[in-house]
């Protein structure tokens, strides 16, 4: 599993932008099972994705195609984490 934080560093005039196509990216791998909860942050200076994927590597590829990314319009961060429990809800959405 994997915590995706990003950083805005440009004006949010800049980032809404491209937000069209942030938002087609994000559906694109909900649809592929590798997102699994995205949002921005409060107070708006960035945002969160919790994704799952079989490598980091393939995980910073994935990243990549991130119009956000792509732009730099955002710092990206990917933290790894072994989940060892969640909530019973998201057991056959979760991929071991």
């Amino acid at each position: 599993m994997f915590i995706i934080n990003l950083e805005y560093i440009v004006p949010l005039a800049d980032l809404d932008k491209h937000m069209e196509a942030h938002v087609a990216y994000l559906k694109k791998y909900y649809a592929a099972d590798v997102f699994i909860m995205s949002g921005r942050k409060v107070p708006r200076t960035g945002g969160v994705i919790i994704a799952q994927a079989k490598s980091k590597e393939l995980m910073e590829m994935i990243i990549a195609e991130d119009p956000f990314h792509q732009h730099k319009l955002a710092k990206f961060t990917i933290t790894e984490f072994l989940a060892s429990q969640s909530h019973p809800v998201l057991k056959n959405l979760i991929k071991k």
